[in-house]
């Protein structure tokens, strides 16, 4: 299974955190949907109680409670609970048109902390923006639909 080749998994949107330049996580997208009071109030509610369950089930590690930038990834080896948990918080994601992505990787970058479900990893900070690559169509960059004959 295509799973079973990576031994981490992230939940992640399209907005960077500031302070890791990182796309923000399935948690953080929540709760700015409750924050700039979008959700309705059952969905909230809704949230607030799938958040309570991972308070109480997935440990906080100490570099997120003091906002160091790291990320954080789901062990894809034994967090089986932990996703199906998950899910109604992407269903809600869906509901709310807010769109994420699921990350798979073996290479997360240095890992600062690990527990039973998950592994924090540092960021650098910095966000890479390379210029765009020379074309390698075969047409050498000539336009779609634009074929005269």
């Amino acid at each position: 299974m295509f799973i079973d080749r990576y031994k981490y998994m992230r939940i992640q949107g399209k907005a960077l955190a500031k302070n890791t330049m990182y796309a923000k996580g399935v948690f953080s997208m929540c709760w700015q949907l409750i924050q700039q009071d979008v959700m309705e109030q059952e969905d909230e509610d809704l949230y607030r109680e799938i958040d309570s369950w991972f308070a109480e089930n997935l440990p906080w590690p100490p570099q997120c409670k003091r906002r160091e930038p790291v990320i954080c990834w789901f062990k894809t080896e034994n967090s089986a609970e932990m996703l199906k948990m998950i899910r109604p918080a992407l269903w809600l994601l869906e509901k709310y048109d807010h769109p994420y992505y699921l990350v798979y990787t073996n290479s997360p970058g240095e890992i600062v902390y690990e527990d039973q479900y998950q592994i924090v990893a540092k960021t650098d900070g910095y966000l890479q923006i390379d210029e765009l690559q020379p074309s390698w169509s075969p047409d050498d960059g000539e336009e779609i639909g634009d074929k005269s004959e």
